[in-house]
């Protein structure tokens, strides 16, 4: 029998063939890149949807608007729907590659900002998502929902307003029921609204903030934890705040520590159960927390100026960042805050 059959007497290719086809297969595929290199050159950039394709390097400061932004001030809790630009929550551009196949993720604040690119992104990369978000919102966390299904994923609305312990509770059990089970938890929603002096915060104005964003990270997590495998993730939104606090932010500046620090802690507690916990520590980012109350109309006109890359960051900038943390591909991340921030360098 010669070395280029099999025990059944069919033809098997030789090694030296084996090296000529693998060649001549690199050769094509140089090729194709060089000739989707000119087209991108002639400005047709090759479509995003081919495999393998990616946009060209480009100047980050130049990617996405930047001030001066218009006045557009929002009631409280804002639609993304509504703003001027509109945030770019990665709707046409994120591309998925199968990292969080048959994963199942409940993630609040799902509606608009980091919460929505996160959904799309989560989506895209082969998850079924569950989204909260409050009544309000319903106009956006309608859009999240068909964005979900049309990446062919099951898609889970669950409204309400986690400020209540009984409602966080009843968030993840549907959770967990809709999606037949639950092995990631991300926490994006929260609460932002300034005020110039202390003298001007109430303890209803404080009570709001820490509970959306503190008592409800408590409640949720705790109620997460007995149906979430090893393997599974939690993935907190933190902020540049923990680390230098804004003047007119006090109350969630606290929350935002205080998120840092129970990530730090619960990571150490979970790691034994196979669950890992990190946090996200955004800088200035354009979403809808920042136009109903969470900034002053006179810093949302020159919002993210003051960032070494000289805007604010676009929610869909973020998304691969809460993909890693939340895939196997972060496997030994965890107990870690991990600062985007346009280059400040926060947390450092």
């Amino acid at each position: 029998m010669s070395d280029d059959q099999n025990r059944d007497g069919q033809k098997q290719e030789s090694p030296v063939s084996n090296v000529r086809r693998n060649v001549l297969a690199g050769a094509a595929a140089g090729l194709a890149g060089m000739v989707a290199g000119n087209a991108r050159a002639q400005g047709a950039a090759a479509p995003l949807t081919q495999p393998g394709a990616a946009p060209p390097p480009s100047d980050p400061a130049k990617l996405y608007p930047h001030a001066p932004f218009a006045s557009q001030p929002q009631p409280w809790p804002g639609l993304a729907s509504r703003m001027q630009p509109r945030p770019d929550h990665g709707e046409t551009s994120y591309k998925g590659s199968g990292k969080m196949a048959g994963r199942k993720a409940l993630i609040t604040g799902g509606d608009s900002g980091l919460g929505r690119a996160t959904a799309i992104a989560y989506a895209r990369e082969g998850a079924d998502v569950a989204i909260n978000y409050l009544p309000q919102e319903e106009e956006d966390a309608r859009e999240v929902i068909a964005l979900i299904q049309q990446a062919g994923r099951k898609a889970v609305a669950i409204p309400g307003d986690i400020r209540k312990e009984s409602f966080c509770k009843h968030l993840v059990q549907r959770a967990v029921d809709q999606l037949g089970g639950l092995d990631t938890l991300v926490n994006c929603a929260g609460r932002q609204h300034y005020h110039e002096s202390i003298l001007d915060l109430t303890t209803e104005d404080f009570d709001w903030t820490l509970k959306t964003n503190l008592y409800a990270l408590f409640w949720i997590i705790k109620a997460a934890i007995p149906h979430l495998p090893p393997g599974s993730a939690i993935v907190n939104t933190a902020s540049t705040n923990a680390y230098n606090p804004g003047q007119i932010i006090i109350d969630y500046s606290i929350t935002k520590a205080g998120i840092a620090n129970l990530t730090k802690s619960l990571a150490k507690q979970l790691v034994p159960k196979g669950i890992r916990v990190n946090a996200v520590a955004p800088g200035p980012f354009w979403t809808a927390l920042q136009v109903c109350g969470g900034q002053p109309m006179s810093a949302v006109e020159k919002f993210g100026e003051n960032t070494p890359i000289g805007r604010p960051g676009q929610p869909a900038e973020i998304a691969p960042v809460y993909v890693t943390l939340a895939s196997t591909e972060g496997s030994y991340l965890t107990g870690q805050i991990f600062g985007i921030t346009g280059g400040t360098g926060i947390p450092g």
